[in-house]
Parts: C-alpha cells; structure tokens; sequence
C-alpha cells in the first residue's frame, strides 16, 4: 500500500527514547528519566476528587464542541488573574490537549503550500504537524548569545505565520512584553499570522511569562493543562482565538473532535482552584532547576543558560560530540538515564546539543545528576585513553 507525501514525517524523538527507557525498564532496570516533559507530580487532588464524584453522577458523554460552559467561563477568569485581561468565555475553545489545539489553528489559518516560521530550537511536532498537514515549516535559527530570543529582524519575508513559545521547550527561554509586542507588530505589518504556544505558563523562575493577548486581541494563543497543572495523560488543553475565528475553529473541531474528552474537562475545571498545590509544584521545579544549574556543569556540561521558565535545561554538547544521539544512547544503556538528543528540536545543529528534563521528583534529580557525573568521568577518561 502506498502512502502519502503528509505521512513522511521524521519521528518524534523523545518519544522513541521514552520506548528504550521503557524497554530497558522492562527488562529489569531502574531509569531515570530526564528525556520528557512529564511532570513527576500528580493532576491535583482537587481535580482528582472530582472525577472520582463524577464518575458516580453522569455519564460523561458528549459535551458541545467548544467545551463545557463553566470550563470556558473559569479560563477567562483565568486571564483575569494571571495577566489582568478581560476575556470573553466565547472566544474560549476547549481541545484535546495542545496538540488538537495546533492541528484546529493549522487547519483554520493556513492552505496547502503556505510557509510558516518555528523557532530553531523548538517544539519539533510544531515542525511534523506542519508537514502532515501539506504545509511548509520554515525554521528560524535562535541563539545562545542572545538568549535564544526571537527578533523581528530573524523573521525572513514571505511568511504566512509564525507560531512562537514562551517560555520555549527546550530552551526556557521567555520573551519580555517588548520582545514580544515587536514580533507581534512584525507579523502584523507583513500579514502574518501570529499563533503564540503558553503551555508552560505558569511556570517561571523570575518574572512571569507574557501572554499575547496582553498586547493584542488579533492572535492565536494555544495552552493546556498538561505542564503547570500537572495532567499530561489528561489530553485536555485550551486556545483562545479572535471573535470571527470561533465559528471556523468550531465547525473544524465538529468534524475532527466532536468534543474534547468530559472526564479531563470536569478534571481540568477543579484543578483551575488548586493554586496553592500548583503554586507547591512550581516550588518544587524551582529546586529541581537549582539542583540541575549545579550538577550539570560538575558532571560536564558547562555550557548551557539558565532557563527562564518550563523544566528544561538546554546544553551546547559541541565539546564533547557532533553525534548527541549516540551519546544520549550511550547515557541510557551505560548510566540508566534517559535524556533527549537536540536532533529533536533543531535539525540543523541539534547533533551538538542535548536537553535535560528536570520535571522528575527531586529525588531522582539527584540520582540522576550523580549516575551522569559518574558516566562522564569514565566515558571522557576512555576517550583520553583512546
């Protein structure tokens, strides 16, 4: 059977490292995970307690397309608190996690053949979905030097949108009000459509990150409840969109959705008052990224940038190897810690970086700092000896 030019897409690998770390745990072995962003602590007790109420009270059949009411109606509040914004629950689009959210803003604002900007680090299925979808995924190169901050004068011509996260995975880099309001002016002199990815709100180490509605209404914003709210497997995440975009997102959500699971939306609305648990949780990342920021450079990675928000940390391997995919390979079969190679968020240099979850438990965190800087010493003395 032959398949369609859509379907030739790279591998997410992150994910082909979680099945190897997963076989090896299989197989008998205690790995630590440093390869994926999933959160070490649980969706909040809130949260869960009333899922446990509703299982026994309804069905938890179909909901309308654009979510339940009262979830829509506690996001907006959501904006209200977090950045000062008064939001229209309509303009509120409940989906299946993040990824539903790309494929309905991709759908919705781009035809076959149109050229899009994606940071250089950064999210590779922004990359893979583009593709699937007939689009073309152009990448925008980021520096260490500068942050791995986007400028107006990176953006080349002829883009029809840009997708922009902040903080950015796998970087932790945040984009400031200025930084942002001038990518956003950019796109808008030129016609380009601006999607901004907030999934990692929430989670920052200084200044909070900044929302693009906070600077304008003429945006997709896309976030979820999978990072700071701790809720990965829950699938369920949000956008929110311009007041005329709302009917083309809903009749395309219809037919490629119909809803977004009940259960993860009746868990999402008790977890959006959990914010002195969520609050305990980025305290608890705070600590782990203090951990990493030490025992990374001990273990021998010493070039890599503070984070500014998320739970990653993103090291320059150049001094050590041009292949971090063997290397992150030789990391999980030698050391028992998984960690992902750069391959997965820039094509182009990733084979020189590598990134490091640090959203495991604490504990693990210090486990796995120790077994890194034990396989470094007897990896790098092999390469003298060689």
């Amino acid at each position: 059977m032959k398949n369609s030019r859509r379907s030739a897409v790279d591998p997410f690998i992150v994910m082909d490292v979680v099945q190897s770390a997963a076989e090896a745990e299989a197989a008998g072995r205690r790995i630590i995970h440093m390869e994926v962003g999933q959160p070490g602590t649980r969706a909040p007790a809130l949260a869960r307690s009333a899922v446990a109420a509703a299982l026994d009270a309804q069905p938890l059949g179909y909901t309308v397309t654009l979510g339940l009411p009262v979830l829509r109606r506690s996001i907006a509040q959501l904006y209200a608190r977090w950045y000062g914004i008064t939001l229209d629950p309509a303009r509120v689009v409940v989906t299946t996690g993040s990824s539903g959210a790309f494929l309905l803003a991709f759908s919705a604002l781009f035809d076959t053949g149109a050229r899009v900007g994606v940071c250089e680090p950064g999210y590779p299925s922004y990359r893979h979905i583009l593709k699937a979808l007939g689009l073309s995924a152009v990448g925008v190169p980021t520096h260490a030097a500068a942050g791995h901050r986007l400028r107006p004068s990176d953006l080349p011509d002829g883009l029809e949108g840009l997708i922009l996260a902040s903080p950015n995975n796998p970087t932790g880099t945040i984009h400031d009000r200025a930084e942002l309001a001038a990518l956003i002016a950019r796109c808008s002199e030129a016609g380009t459509a601006f999607v901004s990815d907030e999934i990692y709100h929430g989670l920052h180490y200084g200044d909070r990150a900044v929302s693009a509605l906070e600077i304008s209404d003429d945006v997709y914003v896309i976030n979820s409840f999978s990072k700071y709210f701790s809720m990965t497997g829950w699938r369920v995440g949000w956008m929110v969109v311009p007041p005329d975009q709302v009917r083309v997102i809903e009749r395309l959500a219809q037919n490629m959705f119909v809803c977004a699971p009940h259960v993860s939306q009746v868990a999402a609305l008790a977890a959006l008052d959990a914010a002195d648990e969520l609050e305990q949780n980025r305290a608890h990342y705070a600590e782990n990224r203090r951990l990493m920021l030490e025992g990374l450079p001990k273990a021998g990675f010493a070039r890599l940038a503070p984070p500014d928000g998320a739970f990653y940390c993103y090291a320059d391997v150049s001094d050590l190897t041009d292949d971090s995919r063997a290397l992150a390979s030789r990391m999980l079969a030698e050391a028992g810690v998984a960690v992902t190679p750069g391959l997965d968020f820039d094509p182009v240099r990733g084979s020189q970086t590598l990134r490091f979850s640090y959203a495991a438990t604490t504990a693990d965190i210090q486990e796995g700092l120790a077994r890194l800087a034990d396989f470094m010493r007897r990896w790098q003395g092999t390469r003298a000896a060689g």
